[in-house]
């Protein structure tokens, strides 16, 4: 499964969520420097992962100039390329998963406890993960929200309001409205915000040039407002100029250390730097000052980094009981399904899936991580047709390459030719990724190694890790390397990669096959035999390999 990120993580609630630990142990990172969430995500960060959308140049938001000047480049309700697609929402729940039908039944039940349940589940938390040494209350007085308040501008929508709500009607609302207030920077941000939002829902690549000149009107008009600041940083993220993410994080705390997006994109780009113990001391930060489901999501990601699964579960687990929106119960559900699919859990990440699914059925990450949990689970048939529909509306590199691989291992007559078209799409959606001002580099590098251009893959590869230092980034240049019949190099890249702990069995496959091809058969059994223990679906075309090179070193014994 490809690199999980916090791209699809929620945008921020009004309201305030229970808090997770206050963790106090002392993490070392591996290379501090460049690395991933997705997934995140997103942080997401990736849908996971990495789920950024193909970037290209689209219709333009208006520059300032001319919204002062009465014209608008769009239509009214903000939809001037592909709208934004509507959940289907119907009382009719026929081919609908099963599994979807009956958790949504449960699920409406459950709900109204919810509210009063969030501060058992606060303590709780904490409770299991510094064993009841937190003090609750602290130094939290309430000014965390008076402090966001007082330091945004108040525009004719607010966020949350965005992520509650129908975005392309949120946008054509602020359109009207900038063009009667075009010095409004409060709004000209939350624009620039929602046209990022808008790029990771609805896969619109147009959105993150309007998004940029948008947010660059805002500090036009007012250069240090800590909502263009922090837009301007899940921008840099969702590009992944992580370094640039940073930097505009920074900018915005420094204006208002309350800011939300500004904290979770901070605990985002330290993960994909790589800068693992940096991340966490953030998440603790973001913790102290807005604790909420985004916070919750990413420090369960920097635990898992670290090999901590258990901790990362728990923290999911309360973050979900504190979820009362379909989109934050949608986003911490799939977190959930995609743990337990890393742990060959399929069952289990088949009923998180479901549970994501019942609050929205539209989710992409959700579709696209209960196909790849039907293929692990031996359900081939319908992992392929999930995929199929994933991949027409959202034609990203890891359910493209999920897809080809399914093709290639059910080897039926045209299947051949299909999986080479998947592979196809991806270096499509390359080349318009870097069109549009993104970095491709890891996308590229993961892809090309196994299903294109091997040279490509080994500068793509090391392009990315002179960026940055992640688990993710030393796996890619390792198989990169790998495949252009440089093992000797490869080999301590595929221990880097391995060396946090993060329980990820195809950074352990990559590692046994590069050792084996190194000569280092002992170790080769034991990290081939540890993939298959720990996740034996996690490719269709991996754990083929991996199965057939752990019996070649039996039998060689």
């Amino acid at each position: 499964m490809p690199p999980r990120t916090t791209d699809s993580a929620p945008e921020r609630r009004d309201d305030d969520h229970p808090r997770p630990d206050q963790e106090t142990d002392g993490e070392s990172s591996v290379g501090r420097g460049p690395g991933q969430t997705e997934p995140g995500p997103d942080a997401g960060a990736e849908a996971g992962r990495g789920g950024v959308a193909e970037a290209g140049d689209g219709p333009r938001p208006d520059s300032a100039g001319e919204a002062e000047g009465g014209t608008w480049g769009g239509t009214e309700d903000g939809n001037d390329t592909d709208p934004v697609p509507e959940a289907v929402a119907t009382g009719d729940d026929a081919g609908v998963d099963e599994r979807v039908v009956a958790v949504r039944r449960a699920a409406d039940g459950g709900r109204r406890w919810r509210a009063a349940h969030l501060a058992g589940c606060a303590a709780l938390l904490a409770v299991a993960l510094t064993g009841g040494a937190v003090a609750f209350g602290g130094s939290r007085d309430g000014r965390a929200g008076a402090g966001v308040e007082a330091v945004s501008a108040g525009g004719a929508l607010a966020p949350g309001v965005l992520a509650r709500g129908d975005l392309g009607s949120g946008i054509g609302s602020l359109q009207k409205h900038l063009r009667a207030q075009p010095r409004d920077f409060g709004s000209w941000a939350t624009l620039g915000i929602a046209y990022v939002e808008q790029a990771r829902t609805n896969g619109d690549p147009s959105r993150y040039p309007q998004a940029e000149r948008a947010l660059k009107r805002s500090l036009e008009l007012d250069p240090d407002n800590d909502q263009a600041l922090a837009g301007r940083a899940a921008l840099a993220a969702a590009r992944h100029d992580f370094t640039g993410a940073l930097k505009d994080a920074d900018r915005a705390l420094r204006q208002n250390p309350y800011n939300e997006r500004a904290l979770c994109t901070r605990i985002d780009a330290l993960v994909e730097l790589g800068r693992y113990e940096d991340a966490a001391e953030a998440a603790r930060t973001a913790d102290g000052r807005r604790p909420g489901v985004p916070v919750f999501t990413r420090y369960a990601y920097v635990k898992e980094l670290r090999g901590d699964v258990r901790t990362a579960r728990d923290v999911l687990e309360r973050a979900l009981e504190a979820a009362d929106s379909p989109a934050d119960i949608a986003y911490v559900a799939t977190s959930l399904g995609q743990l337990a699919w890393n742990q060959g859990e399929y069952e289990t990440a088949l009923d998180h899936y479901a549970r994501a699914l019942a609050a929205d059925e539209d989710y992409l990450p959700a579709l696209e991580g209960r196909a790849r949990a039907q293929a692990a689970n031996g359900d081939r048939a319908a992992a392929v047709e999930g995929l199929e529909q994933v991949v027409a509306r959202f034609p990203l590199p890891g359910p493209l390459v999920a897809l080809g691989e399914l093709y290639e291992d059910r080897g039926a007559d045209g299947d051949r030719a299909r999986s080479d078209d998947q592979y196809a799409l991806v270096d499509a959606w390359t080349s318009l990724a870097r069109a549009g001002g993104v970095n491709a580099d890891l996308d590229s590098a993961m892809a090309a190694a196994d299903h294109g251009d091997k040279k490509e893959a080994l500068r793509a590869a090391r392009a990315e890790w002179n960026r940055r230092h992640s688990v993710h980034t030393a796996d890619a240049l390792a198989w990169a390397l790998h495949v252009n019949g440089r093992d000797e190099e490869a080999l301590p890249y595929a221990r880097r990669a391995t060396a946090t702990g993060y329980r990820n069995a195809g950074f352990l496959y990559h590692r046994g096959i590069i050792e084996r091809a190194t000569g280092n058969e002992r170790e080769a059994r034991d990290h081939l035999k540890a993939a298959l223990d720990l996740n034996p679906g996690f490719s269709p075309l991996g754990a083929r390999e991996a199965r057939t090179a752990l019996k070649d070193l039996e039998g060689s014994r």
